[in-house]
């Protein structure tokens, strides 16, 4: 699609938020798609939509034979745009940062692990080589490593719920060990934050940092996590974790369920806020999307304990 508006400096603002360029490139074609509409209605800059006309594109849309999902996605999309507009002055006020769409089906996990479940992950995962009796285990050392390596980050996603790429970004610096924290960065998905360490994880990175890492290093680096000859492939570490963690529990399908898991947990104990926090969403709603995770394991406890 060609497009009338010099979108280079907006791609460019969506990609210092760390968007993806392939998410910066739907986020410009939905919003020319958006323009070329208002276009038609007669509204000549999109600098001068309303609210009304963007209650108008939505019924348009649907109309049209867009689901209310998709109508989501748009504004979604268009809601971007004028955030770049603000933070460039052209406009005062973002026309669609209010407009929710009713009636879509959240996307969330049910078969959610509970505390004990998740204590188990960290506390089971292998770090040694067993034996095998009348086979001769040649020299693991390597393994052994990566195993103690492993552990450490099987240790923040269950106590921390923290994303698989939040993992890979941290670095030595973001370590606060005498305080016992660890800084989060920001990620495409999630905001930055600052997260308590439980007193164990302390040791176990002091441990880390001393025994093991150093002999991961072949060249000077500030990553917390690395791997031998400096390779890049954090996927194959996840791979190598996730078969580890479905040798432990057989419900285990992927780390997002560890991290629904530990937020489902998280709902129980303290207030929405705090959860959105330290889990790193960037919208209230999407912690509120766990809340039915809580009742349905309640719903279970209820079933197993107290059977009609």
């Amino acid at each position: 699609m060609e497009t009338t508006y010099n979108y280079a400096k907006f791609k460019e603002w969506l990609l210092l938020k760390r968007y993806s360029p392939a998410s910066a490139t739907t986020t410009i074609r939905v919003t020319e798609y958006f323009r070329t509409w208002a276009e038609g209605e007669g509204i000549t800059e999109l600098e001068e939509v309303s609210y009304q006309d963007a209650m108008m594109f939505m019924q348009w849309s649907s109309k049209h034979g867009a689901s209310q999902k998709t109508i989501a996605n748009y504004l979604n999309h268009i809601r971007k745009f004028y955030q770049f507009l603000i933070s460039e002055g052209a406009v005062k006020e973002n026309p669609v940062a209010h407009i929710k769409v009713q009636g879509i089906k959240r996307k969330v996990y049910y078969d959610c692990l509970n505390d004990e479940e998740l204590k188990e992950l960290y506390h089971k995962y292998p770090t040694t080589i067993e034996q095998q009796e009348g086979k001769n285990i040649p020299p693991q050392e390597r393994n052994v490593l990566s195993r103690k390596r492993n552990k450490v980050i099987v240790s923040l996603l269950v106590h921390q719920g923290l994303r698989v790429e939040e993992v890979a970004a941290i670095r030595l610096q973001d370590l606060q060990l005498r305080e016992g924290k660890i800084t989060v960065h920001q990620q495409r998905r999630t905001a930055a934050r600052i997260m308590q360490l439980e007193s164990h994880q302390v040791y176990e990175l002091m441990d880390y940092i001393h025994e093991v890492r150093k002999q991961f290093i072949k060249e000077a680096t500030d990553k917390l996590f690395i791997q031998w000859k400096g390779g890049e492939n954090f996927y194959g570490i996840t791979q190598s974790i996730l078969k580890s963690l479905r040798q432990i529990n057989s419900r285990i399908k992927n780390l997002d369920q560890i991290r629904a898991s530990v937020i489902t947990q998280w709902l129980k104990q303290y207030d929405l806020r705090k959860v959105q926090y330290l889990a790193g969403h960037k919208y209230v709603s999407s912690t509120e999307n766990y809340k039915a995770n809580v009742i349905d394991e309640l719903q279970e406890d209820i079933r197993k304990f107290h059977p009609l």
